[in-house]
């Protein structure tokens, strides 16, 4: 069965981490598009839609977070374009919350295209000035994040209860 949005080694960025996370977030993309194509009940597709907005801030902090500590000279204009992409997730939230709207092709194909074309181009850029200031492509242990991320992801609501 042919995925939504499939990894390939185009999208690598060539730092494990970040690339598991680019990984982490496709997932999230297909987990919504298939519940979107079955007919899953709306609160389900809003559950799917809510991890995704989470994970997305988390990526995004990650990825700020290394671009202060290498000295990014494009940190402002990236950190903007995912301030945007957050913005646009919030305000989808909320429409979506108020108006009952269903999540249709038109917003799939959006998440897809922008997450794609952020990888394939801004998010190249920052990962060839990482490497060329010796940023390692591999590291021993999962980070903090990912760490985390896999607590909340697989302990789901019993984190919280």
């Amino acid at each position: 069965m042919t995925q939504f949005v499939e990894w390939s080694a185009a999208l690598s960025v060539g730092i494990d981490e970040i690339d598991a996370q680019h990984q982490a977030l496709i997932d999230l993309i297909n987990e919504l598009q298939d519940a979107v194509v079955a007919g899953i009940e709306r609160e389900r597709q809003l559950e799917v839609l809510g991890r995704l907005a989470e994970y997305t801030k988390i990526h995004f902090a990650v990825e700020e977070s290394l671009m202060r500590i290498f000295g990014y000279p494009d940190y402002e204009r990236h950190k903007g374009q995912h301030e945007g992409l957050i913005r646009s997730m919030l305000d989808l939230q909320r429409r979506l919350d108020l108006e009952q709207a269903p999540i249709d092709d038109g917003l799939m194909r959006h998440l897809k295209h922008w997450l794609l074309d952020h990888i394939l181009h801004s998010d190249q850029d920052y990962s060839r000035f990482f490497l060329a200031a010796g940023a390692l492509s591999r590291h021993q242990t999962p980070s903090w994040s990912t760490r985390i991320w896999d607590h909340l992801h697989f302990c789901g609501s019993k984190c919280w209860s």
